[in-house]
C-alpha cells in the first residue's frame, strides 16, 4: 500500500469512527431528530439499489407500455413486501451479529446449506447479468460505444467502486446513496416531462387487476425484479457489525433507527419503480406504442415523443442503476459465498466470473431486454428460499432475543411468501405446460 493510499485509509477510518461515535450519541439520546438518524443512513440505501436495477426498467416499462397504469398496484404490493422483508433482514444482523447465510450455515444440515448456497449463487448470477447488461446497454446507447467495449468499461468502473470497501463502510455507502438520489432525480424529471394522469396513478396503485397470462408473467417479473433474494441476504450483513449493540436496549434503539432508514430508502425505490411504469403508460401506451418491449426501442421512441433530453435522462438513470446495482450484486455474492460455505475468492476474480455471462450474451447478439425479463423471472422463482429462511429464523426467540418477530410480522411475511410461491407455481405450470 502506497503512503498516499495509507493516509487515505487512515482518514476514512477516522471518519468511520466519527460515524460510530455519532451513532452512540443518538442511542444515548444526546442528539435528536434528523441528526440522530444520519449516522444510521447507509445499509438500506445500498440494499435499495437492488430494487431499482435494470431488471426493473425492463419489466416496468414493458408492463406500462402493454397495460397502461393497470399494473401499478403490483409495484405497491411488491414494495410493501420489500419493506417488511428488508426490515427483518436488517433486524437479524443487529440481533445476532451474523448474516442470514451465516445463520443458515450455523443451524441447517450441511447438505441443505450447500443447496441454499448453489441456488443463491444462481440468483446472484442472474442478478448481476441483469445489472451488468443494463449498464452496458445504457453506455452503448448514450455514448455510441460498441457493446463489447461498453461491457469492459462497466466491468472496470464497478471494480474500482468496489475498491472503496478498503476505506471502511462509509465511503461506499455515500457513493451508492448518491447513485440512488441521482436515479430518483432522473425520474422526477421524467415525471414532469411525461405528464402522467395523477388520478389514474392513485386509482391503479391501490386497485388490483389481473388481466391475462401475459400480464401475470409480467407481474411475476415485476415482483422478482423488486423483491430481490440477494438484497435480503446482503442487508443482514450490512447491519451485523456496523454499529455493534452492547446490550438489549441498544439493539432495540438501533433497530428503530434502521426501520426509519428502510422506510426512507424503500419509499424512494418505490417511487422510482412507479415512475418507470407510469412514464411508460403515459408516453408509450397512450400514444399507441403498446408494443414497446425492449429498452432500446423505448429509448428511440422517447426521442420523437418527448425529445432528446428526456431520452438522455432515461439513459443516465439506466446507467447509474446498472453500475451501482452491479456493485451491490458483487457485494451480495461475496456475502453469500462467505456465509454459506465459509470462504471467499478475490474480488477481481468474482468480478471477472460475473462478467462472463454478459460477455456471452453480448457476443451472441441475444436481445438484452428479453434477457433482463427472463432473469427477473428466475429471481422470482429463487426468492422463496431466502424468505422462508428469514421468516423461520427471525421468529426464533432463542436466536433473536428482544428483536424476535411479533406475531403480526410473522403472519404478514408468511402471507407474502405464500403469494410469491403461488405466483411462481403458476409461472412454472404456464412455462412447461402452456
Amino acid at each position: 500500500m502506497s503512503q498516499i493510499e495509507s493516509v487515505a485509509v487512515q482518514k476514512a477510518r477516522a471518519a468511520e469512527n466519527r460515524t460510530v461515535s455519532a451513532a452512540r450519541d443518538a442511542i444515548n439520546g444526546k442528539v435528536k431528530g434528523i441528526r440522530a438518524l444520519l449516522p444510521f443512513l447507509g445499509p438500506a440505501f445500498i440494499a435499495s439499489i437492488a430494487y431499482v436495477d435494470p431488471g426493473n426498467f425492463a419489466t416496468n416499462i414493458q408492463s406500462g407500455a402493454s397495460f397502461g397504469y393497470k399494473m401499478l398496484w403490483v409495484i405497491v404490493l411488491a414494495n410493501l413486501m420489500a419493506m417488511l422483508l428488508q426490515n427483518m433482514s436488517a433486524k437479524l444482523g443487529i440481533a445476532t451479529g451474523r448474516s442470514l447465510p451465516e445463520v443458515c450455515r450455523d443451524h441447517m444440515p450441511k447438505w441443505l446449506t450447500y443447496i441454499m448456497w448453489i441456488v443463491s449463487e444462481l440468483a446472484a448470477m442472474a442478478t448481476d447479468l441483469a445489472e451488468f447488461l443494463g449498464a452496458t446497454l445504457a453506455l452503448n446507447l448514450l455514448a455510441g460505444i460498441p457493446m463489447i467495449y461498453a461491457t469492459i468499461i462497466v466491468g472496470i468502473v464497478t471494480y474500482l467502486i468496489l475498491m472503496l470497501e478498503k476505506f471502511g463502510f462509509r465511503p461506499l455507502e455515500k457513493f451508492i446513496a448518491a447513485f440512488a438520489v441521482l436515479i430518483g432525480l432522473c425520474y422526477l424529471v421524467e415525471t414532469v416531462i411525461s405528464k402522467p394522469d395523477l388520478g389514474l396513478i392513485a386509482y391503479h396503485s391501490v386497485t388490483p387487476w389481473i388481466g391475462n397470462n401475459e400480464s401475470i408473467v409480467l407481474a411475476v417479473g415485476v415482483i422478482g425484479a423488486t423483491v430481490m433474494p440477494h438484497a435480503i441476504y446482503l442487508h443482514s450483513s450490512l447491519t451485523q457489525n456496523r454499529i455493534v449493540p452492547r446490550n438489549d436496549m441498544e439493539k432495540i434503539k438501533i433497530q428503530k433507527f434502521s426501520t426509519k432508514e428502510i422506510m426512507i430508502a424503500m419509499t424512494l425505490a418505490g417511487f422510482v419503480n412507479l415512475a418507470m411504469m407510469y412514464m411508460a403508460a403515459s408516453v408509450f401506451h397512450n400514444s399507441g406504442n403498446s408494443h414497446i418491449a425492449d429498452l432500446t426501442t423505448a429509448y428511440h421512441t422517447l426521442t420523437p415523443l418527448l425529445g432528446s433530453a428526456a431520452a438522455s435522462v432515461f439513459l443516465i438513470s439506466l446507467l447509474a442503476s446498472g453500475v451501482s446495482s452491479s456493485v451491490v450484486g458483487t457485494m451480495a455474492g461475496q456475502v453469500i459465498m462467505q456465509g454459506f460455505v465459509g470462504f471467499t475468492i478475490p474480488l477481481w476474480i468474482r468480478r471477472l466470473i460475473t462478467m462472463l455471462p454478459t460477455f456471452i450474451i453480448v457476443a451472441m447478439g441475444v436481445d438484452p431486454t428479453r434477457t433482463l425479463v427472463i432473469s427477473q423471472v428466475v429471481l422470482s422463482i429463487v426468492l422463496p428460499f431466502p424468505i422462508i429462511a428469514l421468516i423461520y429464523y427471525t421468529q426464533k426467540k432463542e436466536l433473536m432475543g428482544v428483536l424476535t418477530n411479533k406475531p403480526i410480522t410473522t403472519i404478514l411475511s408468511t402471507i407474502f411468501a405464500i403469494v410469491i410461491l403461488g405466483l411462481n407455481c403458476w409461472l412454472i405450470v404456464q412455462t412447461f405446460l402452456g
